[in-house]
């Protein structure tokens, strides 16, 4: 994750990001929302044909993980595999507020840390942190940030 940050994170960056999931969507005709949040301001938000109200509330679930944990929705949910057991199975782990599934992604900031959120749902959970990983490698790799 070291390799996807950048060096600083605006409002057009978030526009930019939010775009290009726009554009991977339509063009591979995929039933996705998109959301990029910082805090509670939705800085993009966009709901591609086929998505549903229910890829709304995975969204905000899978976001408010990655925030708690400062790392992608997905990852928290294998650490917890890769120990033999489920983090939904922790009596703490509220399913109805945190999801630890694939899809958010936190946005860092070199030597800040995690500064917002960008969040995919419409997919199998490995298909949405895929997208999210493929969108934000190509919008690092545009600003020469990669490597």
């Amino acid at each position: 994750m070291d390799e996807l940050q950048f060096q600083s994170f605006s409002k057009d960056d978030a526009l930019d990001l939010g775009l290009l999931l726009v554009d991977f969507g339509r063009q591979r005709s995929l039933p996705i929302a998109i959301d990029i949040s910082k805090g509670e301001q939705v800085l993009f938000h966009a709901a591609l044909e086929g998505a549903t109200p229910d890829n709304e509330l995975w969204i905000r679930a899978k976001q408010r993980t990655a925030v708690r944990y400062e790392v992608p929705s997905l990852l928290v949910g294998l650490r917890a595999r890769a120990t033999g057991g489920r983090i939904e199975d922790n009596a703490w782990f509220d399913q109805k507020t945190y999801a630890a599934h694939g899809g958010a992604f936190p946005i860092y900031v070199r030597g800040t840390g995690a500064v917002a959120t960008v969040a995919v749902s419409g997919l199998p959970q490995k298909a949405d942190h895929e997208l999210v990983v493929e969108a934000l490698s190509e919008i690092l790799g545009r600003a020469g940030t990669l490597g």
